[in-house]
């Protein structure tokens, strides 16, 4: 029996114990009652905008885009409701017209491109960032290898945008006339909105703050789950099962229920690769039934604090 064979039939075990103790179960109440109070709270923040200090207005729709990102990340994982065409339809409130990000292109890079090929070199283009440099097929730039850390850490805080515009450039290439417009929609509704109500000086100073406490959040959150781990190439990857692929691919981070609300459930990142439709709600309990199966069997379960995961990545970062 070869052991790619093993490893499926082991992947099963944990599956059906996941599966028995309820925790692949959709949670359409609880996702619903999420969803809601995002859509209250950007409407009262909208609303009350010239009540607020503009600096903690800006905190406030932080925290409103942050959690915006991360339940459109879960319907998009059909995590809440299992119907796929409306779970898409149920995103682009959070994607579209909160975010201006188009659900189509994280669908796509995300979901069918990453999770698919976690961490195979020619296919996950998350893992080739800055010239390849967390790759074995790195680049040999001389700019880049000046400033590495300057160009990688400094592109934490314009993650968001970045996000914005491949967004708009995938639905352009593609044609997705409808979404675009859908997108286009941010712009007044939210935007226009803060202009109206605080006038341009203190909309500035929002969306300027905002920036650059949204962006290093998710790009934080982003960074530690994949890079500074191994990759492979798509010949190697031939070898590999299902649950191999996601186990060695994948960093968990340690730490409790604030961690895992500050890391929008990402932390649990081995979890959410062998098991992307399970609730984020749930993912504390599969980590803890998956790293007590990984014992049993003796597989290696690759977790660590956030501070040593970034420690980590610029130790990856150094190689190139």
């Amino acid at each position: 029996m070869s052991n790619t064979i093993v490893y499926a039939d082991i992947f099963d075990e944990l599956k059906a114990q996941v599966r028995e103790a309820g925790l692949l179960e959709r949670v359409p109440v609880r996702g619903t009652i999420e969803m809601i109070a995002i859509i209250l709270s950007i409407t009262v923040a909208l609303a009350t905008a010239p009540y607020w200090n503009p600096i903690l207005l800006a905190l406030f729709l932080t925290l409103i885009f942050t959690r915006s990102v991360f339940v459109s990340h879960d319907i998009l994982h059909t995590q809440y409701f299992k119907n796929k065409s409306l779970s898409k339809k149920l995103s682009y409130p959070f994607s579209a017209f909160i975010l201006s990000n188009s659900s189509s292109w994280w669908d796509y890079k995300h979901n069918v491109n990453h999770h698919t090929y976690c961490n195979i070199v020619e296919k996950d283009e998350d893992i080739r960032a800055l010239d390849g440099a967390f790759t074995p097929n790195k680049g040999n730039s001389p700019f880049i290898k000046k400033y590495k850390h300057i160009i990688f850490w400094g592109a934490m805080f314009f993650m968001f945008p970045a996000f914005i515009a491949q967004s708009y450039k995938f639905v352009i290439k593609r044609k997705l006339w409808g979404e675009f417009a859908l997108m286009l929609l941010h712009w007044p509704l939210i935007w226009g909105t803060l202009l109206y109500q605080i006038g341009a000086m203190d909309t500035f100073i929002v969306a300027l703050t905002m920036n650059f406490i949204l962006s290093p959040w998710l790009a934080f959150g982003f960074i530690t789950n994949h890079l500074g781990c191994e990759t492979f190439s798509e010949e190697e990857a031939k070898a590999f099962s299902w649950m191999e692929l996601q186990m060695r691919g994948s960093r968990s981070l340690k730490g409790g229920k604030i961690v895992h609300w500050f890391y929008g459930g990402l932390n649990t990142q081995i979890e959410h690769h062998l098991f992307p439709k399970a609730p984020r709600f749930n993912l504390l309990k599969v980590q803890k039934m998956t790293k007590e199966f990984a014992q049993k069997y003796g597989i290696p379960y690759f977790e660590t604090t956030p501070l040593m995961a970034y420690v980590q990545i610029n130790d990856a970062l150094k190689e190139y």
